[in-house]
């Protein structure tokens, strides 16, 4: 299956479904918010390992979540939104369990939400994103005014009292949007509270409540971790993560590269050792090509074998490490001895700690380059070793007979190498 045509199919066959049924009262449902949705719909999945049929599952299903908006009444969009699904797909899909998960997935954003699969989630969570943004006051205003002009009776207490209540019921279902949008999300209910003067106690908090494992804070330094909350963009989570990948990938390759010479090598002085070395006593010329030929296959085995040693550090650290920010947990090598308790001490620290964290992770990224470039360098010298050696062998190896038959040697089989 094609999934990105269809995909493209998608994206433009909802594209003219909202300039067809262009509504100026559509405020908040409108093309943008479909557009906004699949991106953090994209957002949300790429921090898990979805295959390229779960993607296609979200992102169809982020396209036409909303299109019955266009059409019906908001209580019965949902089900609107699944007709129209299905009178696309059937012309590109015939999978009925493909159909089936589309459908699910957009049904599972009807009030009162319960998704049950993570591509259920994963949507809910891109179609509530902005409630723990910036965007949300925005939003807020847009989808009262919508809901204005659709002639949707004002709720019992005022459209910021069901804003509010709307809020305090809702809950991110991924762990991503979780840890990114939930302290946002304190922040735009608290904003609500203060408009309708009430108490600024929240029992959201207990969401963002550390357990055990972090340790006690002050208020001081849960305001502090508050004001540098937050993840990284996706463009940098994205680029150190390929960063990262690709130098464990080369060092594979270093580590297969270096693995060739031992093996070769191995077998080289196997040979001579069992073969070449009882002939000597007879052909005694041939003495010196041999212990050349086994200098350089052991030097090239020696190279490559310091090229994929690797190098153990001491594997403790101290809370004063940790505290003073010089400790890369993230590296086996600078834990490995430590107890359970400490580490789980200092890994909940650095979590705590932004700068830290992705501090770290670029230090364990440079760790990788240094590492990779010792390898490389020392595999470049086993390799030219090997390869001056092999000539200089083959060399010496003919120059040897062509002397022992200048001194009239018999150049026969018994005077071969092997």
């Amino acid at each position: 299956m094609d999934y990105h045509s269809i995909y493209k199919k998608a994206e433009s066959f909802v594209k003219d479904l909202f300039q067809q049924y262009t509504n100026k009262i559509l405020l908040f449902h409108n093309f943008d918010h479909t557009e906004n949705v699949v991106d953090r719909s994209k957002e949300i999945s790429a921090k898990y390992d979805l295959t390229e049929n779960d993607q296609f599952i979200v992102y169809i299903s982020a396209w036409f979540h909303d299109t019955g908006h266009l059409l019906v009444e908001p209580a019965k969009h949902e089900i609107k939104s699944v007709e129209l699904m299905k009178t696309f797909i059937i012309r590109y899909v015939t999978d009925e369990e493909i159909i089936r998960q589309i459908s699910e997935c957009i049904l599972a954003t009807r009030l009162p939400r319960n998704p049950q699969t993570l591509l259920q989630k994963i949507l809910c969570d891109a179609d509530t994103y902005h409630l723990g943004t910036k965007e949300f006051k925005s939003t807020n205003k847009n989808l009262r005014k919508e809901y204005e002009l659709r002639n949707i009776p004002e709720p019992v207490g005022g459209w910021k009292k069901a804003a509010l209540e709307f809020m305090l019921a809702h809950e991110y279902y991924t762990d991503y949007c979780k840890n990114l949008l939930t302290p946002g999300k304190m922040e735009n209910i608290d904003r609500l509270r203060k408009k309708l003067d009430l108490p600024e106690e929240n029992p959201v908090n207990a969401v963002t409540t550390p357990t055990s494992l972090f340790g006690d804070d002050s208020s001081s330094d849960k305001k502090d971790a508050k004001q540098k909350g937050g993840l990284m963009t996706r463009g940098i989570q994205t680029m150190l993560r390929l960063t990262s990948d690709n130098h464990l990938e080369l060092s594979g390759m270093a580590d297969g590269k270096a693995n060739i010479l031992i093996s070769v090598n191995a077998i080289i002085i196997s040979v001579i050792l069992t073969v070449l070395l009882r002939r000597l006593e007879i052909d005694t010329h041939l003495t010196i090509p041999t212990i050349i030929f086994l200098s350089f296959s052991l030097i090239t085995i020696v190279i490559a074998i310091l090229a994929t040693r690797p190098q153990i550090t001491q594997g403790v650290f101290s809370r004063e490490d940790i505290i003073n920010k010089k400790t890369n947990l993230l590296f086996f090598g600078n834990f490995h001895k430590a107890s359970l308790e400490e580490y789980e001490w200092g890994m909940a620290q650095m979590m705590k700690d932004q700068d830290y964290l992705y501090g770290s992770l670029i230090k364990d990224i440079h760790h990788l380059g240094v590492v990779l470039g010792r390898k490389y360098r020392l595999i470049r010298i086993a390799y030219s070793v090997f390869m001056i050696g092999i000539i200089i062998s083959v060399l010496a190896f003919t120059l040897a007979v062509l002397l022992n038959t200048a001194r009239g040697g018999t150049p026969n089989s018994s005077s071969m190498p092997l």
